[in-house]
């Protein structure tokens, strides 16, 4: 239990160590974050992983056009689960945790799962599609998520550097939509970040949920870049 109140996106297995605290010390820690769900870290960053791999692999060139409503279909599976997994952390008081993972779900997968299938149906029926305005809504989406930032420099510096890359392929996003980047150079940029940033995302999966279930650390977690 005490690993389990110990895990939390701003605050993840940075703030106690369950194998290295003292019975007082994990009681305090315990009594100030009184959770009334387990973690759904896990979970979430699943749904992100699945998403920004699929995102990868259309920037990559690896997806048709007919490919796209399926990557709307899991879009709008990781939208639940982020949704699910943002209240949840924000009836926990967690700030950061739970603004990003409703910003992800909101913009990142129902948004994105809309847009993607409007574009297959525009594409197939004979019509361009005009992401000039979807370069200005990444703009100030990339905007948020560039002053969520900070925040994660407190958490596992596993976490910092996947917002930072999410950070820059969004820019990258956004000015390929306003037209201002040159495709062939930033979409493989931003198809690698993005599976780059699917592959981060993994390890505090199996982090938590490894030293959740045994109590202690089995598996090491990077330290923080601001205590």
């Amino acid at each position: 239990v005490g690993s389990e109140m110990c895990i939390r996106d701003s605050q993840w297995m940075n703030q106690c160590q369950p194998d290295t605290l003292d019975n007082s010390k994990r009681g305090s820690i315990m009594a100030e974050q009184q959770h009334s769900f387990a973690t759904p870290g896990p979970a979430a960053l699943g749904a992100f992983a699945v998403a920004v791999f699929g995102f990868g692999a259309v920037f990559l060139g690896k997806v048709s056009v007919n490919g796209l409503p399926l990557l709307a279909a899991w879009l709008i599976g990781g939208g639940i689960v982020q949704l699910t997994a943002g209240i949840m952390e924000l009836k926990d008081h967690n700030v950061t945790g739970g603004n990003v993972f409703l910003y992800f779900a909101g913009f990142f997968m129902f948004a994105a799962a809309l847009s993607v299938a409007a574009k297959f149906l525009m594409i197939t029926n004979g019509i361009t599609p005009d992401a000039v305005v979807e370069g200005w809504l990444w703009m100030a989406g990339t905007g948020f998520l560039v002053a969520m930032t900070p925040s994660y420099a407190k958490s596992t510096a596993a976490l910092f550097l996947l917002v930072v890359g999410v950070d820059i392929a969004l820019f990258l996003i956004a000015l390929l939509d306003l037209g201002i980047a040159n495709p062939a150079i930033c979409k493989p940029i931003v198809g690698y970040l993005l599976v780059g940033t699917g592959c981060i995302a993994l390890y505090p999966i199996l982090a938590t949920a490894t030293n959740t279930v045994y109590g202690k650390q089995v598996i090491p977690v990077p330290k923080p870049l601001v205590k």
